[in-house]
């Protein structure tokens, strides 16, 4: 374990989840393009975004099984192909129509690359590296956001529409390539884990994963953490700075790599947090999702246009969400036995991405909304204004605050089997913080 085979396979696959979120996220700088080319409303607009994200979440599962099944080197060289294809119809859609078609492939390809790869890591590596190496995945992937934010953003300004999404399609194509000579499931040597031998067994260990209160704690833990960021990163952000804000297009491609930023710096410090405190990983998420709150507070009770400083803030905390939803599948791997870790993290991935989805839906709805009313007064249109924003972003509080009571019902049922099965008592944090202060100052 850990030979320098295994960081050759970690360092493929990375690339791999890199283009794979680039292909992702490519359509958040060409928001406004798409308008133009394609015409229709905010929630034409959103239903791009929207139907990439639904197969990317329904698809969770089935690709959960399939890895278990048949292993995840089958599954990461498939998806790749598909987001290749993917781009390549979206490139040279002249309609809408295809559009979607395109975006569909790409969900469904992408579906499959993060799951596998951390499947790949659990089988290459061993010990507290695991969940460390995890967050270095992610922070390697959103470089990829930094690659559809600037280069991409300037082809697509520069060349136009079918050269930015070509472009974008090659990298895929270099990604495939590499990973059909390089990535294979496990160690030569070392014992493959026993697959399920059925279609019945495999669903069985699905059914088993799903009903673990600790694969429930990694669903609603990423549920709350991921889908903030991935609704403004995707799609909305950039509108909303661009149009609501007034910021130059360039300039709010550019802020986008604040979130990457704050991701690349906070993962690694989230990756030591998670190893060295596995039993308040819950308590880090709840200080993650807070943090998001707080700032989006800020940014949409301010009176007036929001300053540079506060959306640089807001930003931030959305950077931190992305690593602090990788604590879900630290809670997936230790609640499940390795055979059924593609189920298990096939069941937490779906969690923000389906939180994601809903809010992208919801906040084209709400735009669409409120442009609506604002003609049928007989006042005049302004789809994309900053008011209208605030009222959109503000379902966010309904969404994310659904998911933080079924994460604390989750982690209560996940206590209580750590205490039956193992005898283990995990005492709320306030608890914990009082007997270490008596303990401070109580006298040699």
């Amino acid at each position: 374990m850990n030979s320098r085979r295994s960081w050759l396979i970690f360092s493929i696959g990375s690339f791999a989840y890199l283009s794979a979120v680039l292909q992702r996220s490519s359509l958040g700088v060409a928001g406004v393009a798409a308008t133009e080319r394609f015409g229709g409303s905010a929630a034409v607009l959103s239903s791009l975004a929207v139907v990439q994200l639904v197969v990317y979440a329904a698809a969770q599962v089935p690709v959960g099984v399939l890895i278990d099944r048949y292993g995840p080197r089958v599954l990461v060289i498939s998806g790749t192909a598909l987001m290749v294809g993917g781009q390549l119809t979206l490139a040279f859609a002249p309609t809408i129509g295809p559009a979607v078609v395109g975006r569909i492939l790409v969900g469904a390809g992408d579906a499959t690359i993060f799951i596998s790869m951390i499947r790949l890591i659990g089988s290459w590596f061993s010990g507290r590296s695991v969940p460390q190496l995890s967050q270095w995945l992610g922070n390697i992937g959103q470089l990829g956001q930094v690659m559809s934010a600037v280069p991409l953003a300037w082809v697509l300004h520069t060349w136009g529409w079918t050269a930015a999404f070509v472009s974008a399609a090659a990298v895929a194509v270099v990604a495939l390539v590499v990973l059909i000579a390089v990535v294979q499931d496990h160690p030569a040597g070392v014992l493959a884990e026993d697959r399920p031998a059925s279609w019945a067994a495999a669903f069985a260990l699905l059914k088993h994963s799903f009903k673990r209160p600790g694969t429930q704690l990694g669903f609603w833990s990423h549920y709350v953490t991921q889908s903030s960021g991935t609704v403004f990163s995707l799609l909305w952000g950039f509108p909303f700075m661009v149009y609501g804000l007034g910021y130059d297009p360039s300039f709010a491609a550019g802020m986008l790599m604040v979130v990457v930023g704050a991701g690349v710096i906070a993962g690694p410090v989230l990756g030591i947090l998670t190893a060295r405190y596995p039993l308040r990983r819950s308590n880090i998420v709840l200080v993650v999702v807070s943090l998001m709150g707080t700032a989006w507070a800020l940014v949409l009770l301010w009176p007036a246009t929001p300053p540079l400083w506060l959306m640089v803030v807001l930003l931030v905390a959305l950077g931190i969400g992305g690593p602090g939803s990788l604590i879900g599948f630290d809670f997936a791997r230790t609640f499940n036995p390795q055979r059924s870790h593609g189920s298990a993290n096939g069941v937490v991935n779906v969690g923000g991405f389906t939180a994601s989805f809903v809010m992208v839906y919801l906040v084209g709805l709400l735009l669409d909304l409120q442009e609506g009313w604002r003609v049928a007064a007989g006042a005049a249109g302004d789809l994309y204004s900053l008011d209208s924003f605030r009222v959109a972003f503000s379902v966010q509080y309904l969404v994310v605050g659904l998911g933080v009571v079924f994460l604390l019902r989750a982690r209560a049922r996940t206590r209580r089997q750590l205490s039956d099965d193992e005898g283990i008592e995990v005492a709320p944090i306030w608890v914990a913080l009082a007997r270490a202060w008596r303990r401070r100052r109580r006298p040699e």
